[in-house]
């Protein structure tokens, strides 16, 4: 009996720092986020020996706020260029620790089905929003519809910066989420892919996506945990050949993480 009580005792003793953590919980944003992180990025952690909870956020502010308050041991939701200007506003030292895949920025058919239909005075919808504004006009300079200055901020650009629009591009600036639904009136759209996800449309109608990869979300820690276990087993989760495997099957059209390539 006692040899019994010895061995169940040594047993408990060796338990792995992880299997014994507290909760570790997880923030994301309603739809594709809140889905990866509950359908495969839960259970891969789990079998790390991390015990999960997954938190829904309807806003872009809160998930920062309540990570660095300490409520949420990550966050999935944002590009880096969010973050850096939301952790400098705010004060917040908060860290990137791997990419997730993301629903590109990209150019869709409206009137016209083929970028090769473009023609003199073809309207293009775009976000209003200054940083998405600037994405869209990208897009527009890769496909040598208008020309860019030189020296820009890539983040900054807008229509009044436009070098030259030898096609004679009408930019039309319409709220990100109103996009989906003014495609019958426009000849092109530039629609953030949530939108194209919500709106019922298929990522995979785009026409070309931004190039840059940017604006390919993160998932965040705080700075003081980056180095954590926690940190690394995330990491480690979201660059698994079974995550990639589920991304693909499930996100298709997205633009996958720089470090699958």
């Amino acid at each position: 009996m006692k040899k019994l009580l010895l061995l169940s005792l040594m047993s408990l003793l060796s338990v792995t720092p992880a299997m014994s953590a507290t909760e570790k919980v997880i923030g994301a944003t309603v739809g594709d986020f809140a889905e990866l992180s509950r359908e495969s990025l839960k259970p891969l952690l789990e079998k790390k020996g991390f015990k999960i909870r997954v938190v829904e956020f309807t806003d872009y502010v809160q998930p920062n706020i309540a990570l660095a308050e300490g409520s949420l041991d990550l966050n999935i939701f944002q590009h880096k260029p969010y973050l850096d200007q939301f952790a400098k506003e705010k004060g917040l030292e908060l860290t990137p620790v791997a990419q997730v895949p993301t629903a590109p920025l990209g150019i869709y058919p409206g009137k016209l089905k083929q970028l090769s239909e473009v023609k003199n005075g073809s309207t293009v919808a775009m976000p209003n929003d200054p940083t998405n504004l600037a994405r869209a006009l990208l897009i527009l300079a890769d496909l040598k519809w208008i020309e860019l200055p030189a020296k820009f901020d890539p983040f900054k650009i807008a229509p009044k910066d436009i070098v030259k629009n030898p096609k004679n591009i009408k930019i039309v600036q319409l709220e990100a989420a109103q996009i989906p639904r003014a495609t019958q009136d426009v000849d092109f759209a530039i629609i953030n892919g949530n939108y194209v996800v919500s709106s019922g449309m298929s990522l995979t109608s785009k026409l070309m996506a931004e190039k840059s990869d940017a604006y390919v979300n993160w998932a965040v820690v705080r700075t003081k945990d980056l180095n954590s276990d926690f940190a690394k087993a995330v990491k480690e989760a979201l660059n698994s050949k079974e995550f990639q495997t589920y991304a693909k099957n499930k996100f298709k059209g997205y633009k996958y993480p720089s470090s699958w390539k």
